[in-house]
């Protein structure tokens, strides 16, 4: 007779659902443009203010992640400890400063797209704050281990580079301003969307840092859901641009 199921093995089950949603995702978003942004239009049901969907759908980031991870049993050791404060640096300011420094207010994102991303990100802190504080096992050493040395590299370079990308965009308009320019500058010489790869380095970072499966789903729903929206917004700009720079790839420099 079978045991009772156990946390580990929910755990596992949850994180093979979260590959199923990135292959999902990756299909979906290569037929359709997810309706936000500059692909915004009508049809899809009511719809909130971008800053205000903003704050509710990443909040789960912060909130539930920290919820989570204080109820593990290594929730106090240093390891968990750091790896707690790395995801939360990331997920305090893309959640409470980010959508400050948005310029165009009047823009609106779909009630449908806001609650898709609760869902998602309610799933993704559980698989990786219970992982971290709970089900992994991260010794003080680890902190000088060469996966953590190495993924906390790639996490901080995709972080800059994401930083920077934003602060770009941010700073192409004036207040209330809504139109659409060429970004210069930093890794826009190379790439159209910056602030995606630097968005998927870091969580290929967090992956090779925690060296854990729920890390390696976070980075491949990552990719699944951003290369898709990258090549559209690359096209985009072709179309809507004729002087656009023509060396530039889509979202991984001198790749796509």
């Amino acid at each position: 007779m079978a045991g009772p199921v156990t946390e580990l093995q929910v755990h596992f089950w949850l994180i093979l659902l979260m590959f199923a949603l990135a292959a999902q995702t990756f299909v979906l978003l290569l037929l359709v443009n997810a309706p936000y942004g500059r692909f915004n239009r009508t049809g899809w049901g009511p719809t909130i203010p971008v800053r205000t969907a903003w704050l509710i759908f990443e909040s789960p980031a912060v909130i539930v992640f920290a919820l989570i991870y204080l109820s593990g049993d290594n929730a106090g050791d240093a390891s968990p400890l750091v790896l707690f404060a790395i995801w939360q640096i990331h997920y305090v300011l893309r959640t409470f400063v980010f959508p400050f420094r948005l310029r165009e207010r009047r823009k609106r994102i779909p009630v449908a797209i806001v609650t898709m991303a609760i869902l998602f990100n309610v799933l993704n802190a559980y698989i990786n704050a219970r992982w971290i504080s709970h089900l992994g096992t991260y010794p003080d050493d680890w902190l000088s281990s060469t996966p953590f040395i190495v993924g906390l590299g790639i996490f901080v370079a995709g972080w800059i580079i994401n930083q920077h990308a934003d602060l770009t965009l941010v700073r192409l308009r004036k207040p209330g301003e809504s139109h659409y320019s060429i970004p210069h500058g930093g890794m826009y010489r190379h790439v159209s969307c910056p602030n995606y790869f630097g968005e998927m380095l870091e969580w290929t970072g967090w992956a090779v840092m925690t060296w854990s499966l729920a890390g390696t789903a976070f980075a491949v729903f990552t990719a699944a859901n951003l290369l898709p929206r990258a090549v559209a917004i690359h096209r985009w700009y072709q179309e809507k641009f004729p002087d656009y720079p023509k060396s530039r790839k889509a979202v991984i420099p001198f790749v796509l």
